[in-house]
């Protein structure tokens, strides 16, 4: 039986904190503080890898025995980022691109041993295909979800779920944010019981 480490997301997001919870392990959140600026030229899925690692880094500093889990997602539509629409206006630009397109979703995953300073890592790849999206029903979207802090404009985890003809995925959790069939075996990987 091993000893339960101290665990720590690496996110002050509640999707991820809700998705970490169902593995059922006492965790606690600490903000990375984490710099997202692009660096050019960079591919979406290095980003995303390279930012889930930098998060694990930041938020275990200064802790000597702790699993630290850093999480980051890099929508992209054709080989364009993503971003955060941050106004209406943007996010309905940003659905409108993705009407009738495949956007691929890139959610990297690094478990961080503050002990040995190991990293486990993990990219996971989800296709989301979107239907044809009339305006109207873009504008009605935005106003029910408010989907303005999300890359790519939705939500899946509520009513954006209706905006798409299918996913591709391995992993369902992986599209919310925090990919746990991945992490459950990292963690398991750095000596924790899951279940």
């Amino acid at each position: 039986m091993s000893h339960q480490r101290r665990l720590v997301l690496g996110s002050t997001s509640r999707y991820r904190a809700g998705l970490l919870g169902r593995l059922g392990l006492p965790f606690e959140q600490r903000a990375p503080g984490t710099s997202e600026t692009e660096l050019p030229g960079e591919a979406p899925a290095a980003r995303a890898m390279r930012l889930a690692i930098a998060k694990a880094t930041d938020a275990g500093n200064g802790l000597t025995d702790a699993l630290v889990i850093g999480s980051d997602q890099v929508a992209e539509l054709g080989g364009l980022l993503l971003e955060k629409p941050g106004s209406v206006e943007r996010a309905h630009a940003q659905l409108g691109s993705c009407s009738g397109h495949i956007v691929s979703f890139h959610t990297a995953l690094c478990v961080l041993d503050t002990a040995n300073a190991q990293q486990r890592t993990h990219l996971d790849l989800t296709r989301v295909h979107f239907r044809v999206l009339p305006s109207k029903e873009i504008s009605r979207y935005i106003e029910r979800e408010q989907p303005l802090d999300c890359a790519g404009s939705f939500k899946c985890e509520g009513l954006g779920i209706s905006l798409f003809e299918r996913i591709e995925n391995d992993d369902p959790t992986a599209l919310i944010g925090l990919p746990l069939m991945a992490l459950a075996r990292l963690l398991r990987e750095a000596g924790l019981d899951v279940p």
